[in-house]
């Protein structure tokens, strides 16, 4: 097997069609794979890419799928369901797992397999996309000037893009349940929504309105900082905002099957596939980190990146090549952890102030 090639599953969802299409710009060959080859093999040919139909879930299929591969990267979600079946088959072939998740269930569940990682000389790195590239890595450069500091919060807004169909399914696992923020080193739960500020970004007159949410900041950061008290924001509109502060009255009615199902008939036939190229090239991301320390004393910074698939694009490859050439850290890694606070300006349009 060539130096340059890994198994990319879930390559016919949005992000993984991506990161095929853009992989020979870092001299990177996928093999593309899922489950479905009516999905799969349309794309391979167009591709002109190898390709191999594996279910997650036949354990000996898939590990006989890894087993001349030195890296996954595991595109296909929601992580909560897919993750550890793919993890598992890496562990035991020695294959490197990289993925795009955003939960800190799953960041979690990956972390507890450390020493597991450490002993088949593999490197686990969730969060390999955005927001966690941007955001690890901007709260490592914050942590780095200020070693004191005790509470870190984290911003991320997305202008002039849109939802892929898989990030809608994903979000709409999540319906009802309880938001988190991290205190004293402990998530603790929290109303999604139960906090919210308006910023301002260098260079742009509009302000923007975030909201706090359980983003996977408050356990990748955790990690990469050592920072115990996490909170983490998106941007919303204040109006949505406010109805999402009455969620708790109706919560209980979201968690059940009942009602997530009406939900996805509603919005999933109306999601599209994701942003076209021509919106991803006008998009932005903006992201926004403050850390403070004991003595009161703040530090703030921000970041301007691509559109958001764009940037998961970059950044997946760009890891992607590191590992390939023997680039990486045994074990369970974020993406400050594994390759520090400038990996984020490794990618094309990403500015830090």
């Amino acid at each position: 097997m060539q130096q340059n090639t890994f198994l990319l599953y879930g390559a016919n969802g949005y992000s993984g069609e991506l990161i095929a299409r853009f992989a020979h710009q870092y001299g990177l060959q996928p093999i593309l794979a899922g489950r479905r080859k009516e999905a799969i093999e349309p794309l391979a040919t167009r591709l002109n890419l190898p390709y191999r139909i594996v279910d997650l879930f036949d354990s000996n299929a898939l590990k006989a799928a890894l087993q001349d591969v030195p890296l996954v990267v595991q595109a296909a979600g929601p992580y909560h369901i897919t993750a550890q079946p793919m993890v598992e088959a890496c562990l035991a072939t020695n294959t490197h797992y990289i993925d795009l998740n955003g939960d800190t269930d799953v960041f979690d569940m990956l972390l507890a397999l450390d020493s597991r990682a450490k002993a088949s000389n593999i490197m686990i790195l969730p969060g390999a996309g955005f927001d966690v590239v941007p955001t690890d890595c901007l709260a490592l450069w914050l942590k780095n000037r200020m070693p004191d500091a005790t509470h870190l919060s984290m911003a991320f807004a997305i202008l002039g893009s849109a939802l892929s169909r898989g990030t809608t399914i994903s979000t709409l696992h999540k319906l009802g349940m309880p938001g988190a923020v991290r205190k004293d080193g402990k998530l603790v739960p929290e109303p999604v929504g139960k906090r919210g500020m308006t910023l301002e970004f260098p260079g742009r007159k509009e302000k923007i309105f975030v909201m706090s949410l359980p983003w996977g900041d408050v356990s990748t950061a955790y990690f990469t900082t050592g920072i115990p008290n996490i909170v983490a924001y998106t941007s919303i509109n204040k109006a949505a905002w406010y109805l999402l502060k009455a969620q708790s009255a109706f919560n209980w009615l979201l968690r059940t099957s009942f009602m997530r199902k009406l939900v996805a008939a509603i919005s999933i036939p109306k999601s599209s596939a994701g942003p076209d190229d021509a919106m991803r090239d006008k998009a932005i991301s903006l992201v926004w980190g403050k850390a403070t320390n004991a003595k009161g004393e703040t530090l703030t910074a921000h970041m301007s990146c691509p559109e958001a698939y764009s940037l998961t694009t970059d950044a997946i490859l760009t890891i992607s090549k590191k590992i390939l050439e023997g680039n990486y850290k045994p074990g369970y890694q974020t993406p400050g952890s594994a390759y520090g606070e400038d990996l984020v300006l490794e990618i094309p349009g990403v500015k830090r102030n």
